[in-house]
């Protein structure tokens, strides 16, 4: 994926959700809710407009590229179920969500660059490829070199993890479990996946 380098206080606005985690484009969304400009117009959008607003939401919140996205939804598009769930279901089922969900990291682009440099292991194995997938059973934990432990010991001091259901983590050995598969519930992305889902079928 083409990594997003802009402003990420301006994504937060334009799509008026906590998408960036990082301080100042959470205290940047608190002081200005307003989408970004000098002279905001105050229009509705369209119908068009608010489905492309959601499916930006899932390309910016999970870290995904417009061709990473559709291939996604080709996949779930070939399972039964509801895709929009299946959709974002796949997404929370990523190894750089899970390492942020569980704690190892503050934001998703933290976790995603330590995945890429090599931090973690699943089930014994190096892997850098942050969109790998999990499953049921898989083990993640960071390298047993000692730098490393000692960073992300730091980082999960200050860190505030989600409460998963589905993801047991130990702080002490730095090692998450993936217990099962996530359920609807466990979706953090409020988006109206149904019209994402619309849009990627036209």
């Amino acid at each position: 994926m083409a990594r997003y380098t802009g402003p990420k206080a301006r994504i937060n606005r334009r799509l008026g959700t906590l998408i960036y985690e990082t301080a100042g484009a959470a205290r940047a969304l608190d002081r200005r809710p307003t989408p970004p400009g000098m002279h905001v117009r105050g229009r509705r959008p369209s119908n068009y407009g608010l489905a492309l607003m959601e499916k930006q939401k899932i390309k910016h919140y999970y870290g995904l590229g417009e061709r990473q996205l559709r291939r996604y939804f080709d996949a779930v598009g070939r399972k039964q179920g509801n895709t929009a769930e299946l959709l974002l279901l796949m997404c929370e089922r990523r190894l750089d969500n899970v390492v942020r969900r569980a704690g190892f990291t503050k934001t998703r682009p933290q976790a995603r660059q330590g995945i890429a440099h090599g931090h973690f292991r699943v089930n014994g194995v190096k892997v850098t490829k942050p969109s790998f997938l999990l499953r049921a059973g898989d083990i993640v934990e960071v390298r047993g070199r000692e730098n490393l432990k000692n960073l992300y010991r730091g980082v999960i001091a200050n860190a505030s993890p989600d409460s998963l259901d589905w993801v047991t983590f130990d702080s002490e050995n730095l090692k998450a479990t993936v217990l099962g598969l996530p359920a609807p519930s466990d979706i953090s992305l409020p988006v109206d996946g149904n019209s994402v889902v619309e849009f990627l079928s036209r």
